[in-house]
């Protein structure tokens, strides 16, 4: 996290040295998991996601993209369409803390500074670390709890539409599907001093976690007109 962290603050230090576009805003939208608990709907927000994001328009049709995102995740068995899920009744909270850095790709050229409106659906990958409590099943109840805290690697895989509001403002919407490298998002398979305690383990402990982000985007832009090179 600390790693992260001091990336980003040192990516916004040296754009901010620069006489080139950039964006600054917020993000606010709902979030879930996809696990072993509760519900399989790949897009279903039940919690809250919030934070902030940086954008270097390097050119018409990328951005480097930097955010910070904060969401509540969980899973009930009851919420489940499995009949072994209800039955079981598990349920689980968690929160994450995200640190992200990659590329935004545009479908058509994006120019801010053309005086007219301009939009277009947009992709976006690249790395994200994230923190989260580690979980799992006290033997012998259904109760779920925390631990300890953990953090690894994920891959954001977002899709969007953007559109300039005005002629400093822009305004999108996306939805990120964020794949991974745990599986105990929700207590299913203990990680650390735990890991080697199979007793502790249930769900499919094969496949690891994802989580989604489903919300709206709303940027400032400043700097001077850019002059776009290959890079």
């Amino acid at each position: 996290m600390k790693y992260f962290a001091t990336v980003f603050i040192v990516v916004i230090s040296v754009f901010s040295m620069k006489g080139q576009t950039y964006e600054v805003g917020g993000f606010v939208g709902g979030a879930n998991y996809i696990g072993d608990i509760g519900k399989t709907n790949y897009i279903s927000p039940s919690d809250i996601v919030v934070g902030g994001i940086f954008k270097w328009n390097r050119s018409s049709r990328h951005a480097f993209r930097a955010s910070i995102l904060v969401a509540g995740i969980s899973g009930d068995d009851e919420d489940s369409d499995e009949t072994r899920r209800q039955q079981r009744g598990y349920n689980f909270k968690n929160t994450i803390t995200e640190f992200s850095l990659g590329v935004e790709y545009t479908f058509w050229e994006f120019n801010v500074h053309s005086g007219q409106p301009e939009s277009t659906p947009y992709l976006y990958t690249g790395i994200t670390y994230f923190n989260y409590d580690a979980l799992y099943k006290r033997p012998g109840s259904n109760l779920i709890i925390e631990y300890d805290q953990a953090g690894t690697l994920a891959i954001p895989m977002v899709v969007g539409y953007k559109a300039t509001v005005g002629t400093k403002l822009v305004l999108g919407f996306e939805i990120g599907a964020r794949y991974t490298f745990t599986d105990d998002l929700d207590g299913s398979n203990p990680v650390k001093d735990l890991a080697d305690d199979d007793g502790l383990k249930f769900g499919n402990i094969n496949s690891d976690d994802w989580y989604v982000f489903t919300g709206v985007t709303l940027t400032f832009t400043f700097g001077r007109k850019p002059c776009y090179c290959n890079f």
